[in-house]
């Protein structure tokens, strides 16, 4: 039998990706999306989820083990961008991040788990982020979001091996995604203290994903994971030198690390 994927965030981007990639290997893929409507011609089905509304996730998530009689992986993929100076960004857009980035994928993993421990089986992918590993400038409040969501997952590890579920974290590059497109972005203010410096990181951000790698990485690395009997805690995916800012941090002393970020940024 094959095995059944639920993908919230799967109408693009990094989620199309694998949702497409995973329906040409035989499982049997849904997505989700706010507005599924706007993806009729999806190569897998797309089912009505906010991660923000936990209505919309009970009801999506009994949808799928009422018509497939299992949910073997959970990948929570969903997620927002945001950019600014921590100090100029509104509490409401920092709250809002946290909520798509952090809270929702609990509450999509909540909303599962009954499910899983009754099979006594099921794996969950995190998708996170590099940018989770290190508080980057002007994306602390993206990097805080995916950083707790690392943490969380290797608590949750240990809560649940008892009931043979795992967890894993995936944490991706910059990619050639829309993700841009979505993000929540500070106003470059011209009375602002930091309109010279954000407004050159904002370029060189952009530039990155612009010119970020092939999704498809993503969903031939989430594609091993499942098939991976006793999965990592953490993964990484992504141009070799953003994997190895994570290995210089942890072998660098933090003043010297920051001065590279710095020096990265033009700051």
């Amino acid at each position: 039998m094959s095995k059944v994927v639920l993908i919230t965030g799967g109408s693009s981007g990094i989620g199309k990706s694998v949702g497409e990639y995973l329906t040409q290997k035989g499982f049997t893929v849904y997505g989700t999306s706010r507005n599924p409507d706007n993806y009729k011609n999806s190569k897998f089905p797309i089912l009505a989820l906010d991660v923000k509304d936990i209505t919309t996730i009970t009801s999506t998530v009994k949808l799928v083990i009422e018509k497939e009689g299992c949910l073997d992986v959970l990948i929570n993929n969903a997620g927002a961008g945001i950019t600014g100076p921590i100090e100029e960004i509104p509490e409401a857009e920092i709250k809002a991040n946290f909520d798509t980035n952090f809270f929702g994928p609990i509450n999509v993993i909540k909303a599962v788990l009954p499910q899983m421990r009754k099979q006594q089986s099921g794996l969950i992918v995190n998708v996170t982020s590099i940018a989770g590993y290190m508080g980057l400038p002007y994306r602390g409040i993206y990097s805080a979001s995916k950083g707790a969501l690392e943490l969380l997952t290797e608590a949750f590890r240990m809560e649940l091996k008892n009931f043979n579920i795992n967890m894993t974290n995936v944490a991706p590059g910059d990619f050639a995604t829309n993700i841009a497109a979505g993000r929540y972005h500070a106003p470059l203010l011209n009375d602002s203290p930091y309109k010279k410096t954000y407004g050159k990181t904002l370029e060189l951000m952009n530039e990155h994903v612009d010119s970020g790698s092939n999704p498809n990485l993503m969903a031939e690395a989430i594609f091993k994971i499942i098939n991976t009997k006793n999965p990592k805690v953490h993964y990484k995916v992504g141009e070799f030198m953003q994997k190895f800012s994570i290995v210089l941090k942890r072998i660098l002393p933090d003043k010297v690390y920051e001065k590279l970020l710095m020096n990265h940024y033009k700051l």
